[in-house]
């Protein structure tokens, strides 16, 4: 009798074990089946969130049918669940072990952010403050705020942050982004500046900075940055003013309405260089390596001036007298507003010339 009890009371333990196994092992095996997802959803970890709670939220917004069958997982396999904080993004076709793997890697959502070669500090504010996935901070800020923020405190912002692409996740703000940006224009002067030619008419990096904007506001074409580079050094050795359009344009400011008139030309601002000797006192862009680098190596020809060809590129010349026939080929006879450059110098007229 005793036996037969005995032999009973196993079978029924077996027969609860087995039916416990198929039970846990159905539920676990839901951790392998796609969730069902019609598109890309965002799904958010904040900081210090335990497991459980992750597995809930995960039930909750419907990712996943039972969140029982995660913790449980996450009881038998502990290192699937170190989930890490941050944004993520779940895709059609993913099972919940694949997200758990995404959240344990802290393969966290990313955005990009484009600042643009030529832009403009101000076109620089105005992308931050338009992305709509970005944490604002600055958007009410000075620029001297700025500059003070990211240690540049009293410097003048044009030209001072690297134009580039760059990512972020939503645990980043603008902040962030200029500190990025500051900082990398900070080391790519100074790998440029290491391995700049010598005798250049530049007494820091600073003043190859101020160069390497002009240049990359005058080249349409990436070939010609070297070349453009050269006019302007030599303009600079023989004493000879830059007199250049695009310093002309960010020295009036909200002033240009998209041409210059022979009274902008006259007018003395810090930035109209066929009134000032030098380069003006900042930048007037955002410069990219390449132009930084044409700045400090520039094209060792004899051209000292060129004039818009219209296409993007630009017809380079070594004398007055050839210069003013291109000018007259390439400019004259089109509309006065076209391409801001003067019309034909005279000898006497300043600094003899427009370089572009």
């Amino acid at each position: 009798m005793f036996k037969k009890l005995l032999i009973g009371v196993f079978s029924a333990a077996v027969l609860a074990a087995t039916g416990t196994g198929l039970w846990l092992w159905q539920g676990l095996d839901t951790l392998e089946q796609p969730v069902a997802l019609d598109e890309p959803v965002l799904f958010n970890v904040p900081k210090g969130t335990a497991f459980a709670q992750v597995a809930r939220q995960l039930e909750q917004e419907g990712l996943v049918e039972r969140d029982l069958w995660l913790r449980i997982h996450g009881r038998l396999f502990p290192q699937e669940a170190q989930v890490k904080a941050g944004e993520y993004e779940f895709t059609p076709g993913m099972t919940a072990r694949e997200m758990l793997a995404t959240m344990v890697s802290g393969d966290t959502k990313h955005w990009s952010v484009q600042f643009i070669e030529g832009w403009t500090f101000a076109d620089m504010r105005a992308a931050l403050a338009s992305h709509d996935r970005l944490k604002k901070l600055t958007t009410d800020w000075s620029d001297e705020q700025i500059m003070e923020a990211v240690g540049a405190e009293g410097e003048h912002p044009e030209g001072r942050f690297f134009p580039d692409t760059y990512l972020f996740t939503s645990s980043e703000s603008d902040l962030d982004l200029l500190q990025r940006a500051f900082d990398t224009m900070t080391e790519v002067l100074a790998e440029e500046w290491e391995a700049k030619e010598e005798g250049l008419p530049y007494d820091t990096p600073y003043e190859a900075l101020i160069m390497a904007s002009i240049v990359e506001r005058e080249t349409g074409v990436p070939y010609e940055r070297e070349q453009v580079a050269g006019v302007f050094v030599r303009r600079l050795q023989k004493g000879m003013r830059l007199q250049t359009d695009p310093t002309v344009i960010y020295g009036m400011g909200d002033n240009y309405e998209g041409r210059i008139r022979s009274r902008d030309l006259r007018a003395y601002t810090p930035y109209n260089t066929y009134r000032i000797n030098g380069l003006p006192p900042t930048p007037i862009a955002l410069p990219g390596r390449g132009a930084i680098h044409a700045a400090l190596n520039p094209d060792d020809g004899k051209a000292l001036y060129f004039v818009a060809r219209g296409d993007g590129t630009h017809k380079f010349s070594r004398t007055l007298s050839e210069h003013n026939k291109a000018v007259r080929e390439f400019q004259l006879n089109r509309r006065e507003d076209y391409r801001s450059s003067p019309a034909v110098q005279k000898e006497d007229d300043g600094a003899n010339g427009d370089a572009g």
